[in-house]
């Protein structure tokens, strides 16, 4: 059997700089005063690696516990809202920033529309981390929705809107819901900064290291027997990733941890594909393949 896992997968450079962050912050610090704010990246794997290496999840409503502390809190890659940086001011804890650029960017351009008054419209999951620090740049005055049906349903068609996108949604349904929105929202109206052909504005936000990583992938998935795809659950681009490759190759799994593996996968296969979600991290996808080659390289073809 052979087994190859995939170049395209792992981290992406967001992931890459916050989880850099955190352990310069540990390596540099060592008090135990480090915190994160929410699981740093959605793997369970690496929330467990820099667990033992000292660096505690907790929530804002934590802050009066670890004001006294010298506590140094990490925003993790998804941003957060201002809310939480004033609340931080408030208790004396010092911030440190790791939101992922893309994000960052993101944010700016919410707020920029915003204060415009264009009509705030999210392709996002309303309560994922990044959706919620977005939604806070905007006072929360946005409609956020995940399906063609909820977007003509709940965007009012006669105010100037811009689209955005958490940016680890799917590209394919960004796009119908734009052309949906697209065919309703009228026409021809002037920006005190530019004239613009259109009311409706679609900002791409979508993250490039996602949406570039798809057709590599289902390429992937197509030349191998089997694909075993490793992600945290909660990752949602872990799920948009998955989806993809599984739509080229039926024989693509979805596994968090190696003990999921079941034997009946490799049955008959002689070439196993590996790949992961931008916040699946290399080391991990590397146990995968070892285990799969003690428990299956000899599994006849």
């Amino acid at each position: 059997m052979n087994v190859t896992i995939d170049k395209f997968s792992g981290f992406c450079w967001g992931v890459v700089r916050t989880v850099q962050i955190a352990e310069t912050t540990l390596d540099t610090h060592t008090d135990g005063n480090i915190y994160v704010l929410g699981h740093i990246i959605h793997n369970p794997k690496e929330i467990d690696r820099l667990g033992q290496r000292g660096l505690q999840t907790i929530s804002v409503a934590d802050f009066p516990r670890i004001a006294h502390r010298g506590a140094r809190v990490i925003i993790r890659a998804h941003g957060e809202p201002p809310e939480t940086y004033r609340k931080a001011r408030e208790f004396g804890i010092e911030i440190i920033d790791a939101t992922c650029p893309v994000v960052t960017k993101l944010q700016e351009r919410v707020r920029k529309f915003h204060d415009q008054g264009f009509q705030i419209v999210i392709f996002g999951k309303k309560d994922h981390a990044e959706v919620l620090g977005v939604r806070g740049v905007c006072n929360d005055e946005c409609v956020v929705i995940t399906t063609v049906e909820q977007a003509l349903a709940e965007v009012e068609f006669t105010r100037k809107t811009v689209l955005f996108s958490q940016t680890t949604m799917d590209r394919p349904t960004f796009l119908l819901v734009k052309e949906a929105l697209q065919q309703r929202i009228k026409e021809l109206v002037v920006d005190e900064m530019q004239t613009i052909a259109t009311e409706f504005h679609a900002k791409d936000t979508i993250c490039g290291q996602v949406s570039g990583r798809e057709d590599d992938l289902a390429d992937f998935a197509a030349s191998q027997d089997v694909l075993i795809f490793v992600a945290g659950r909660a990752s949602s681009n872990g799920k948009v990733l998955y989806n993809v490759a599984k739509a080229r190759n039926p024989r693509t799994y979805f596994i968090e941890d190696i003990n999921e593996l079941q034997d009946e996968w490799f049955e008959g296969a002689a070439n196993v594909g590996i790949s992961g979600a931008t916040s699946t991290p290399q080391w991990h996808m590397d146990v995968v393949k070892k285990t799969i080659e003690e428990r299956y390289g000899e599994v006849a073809v």
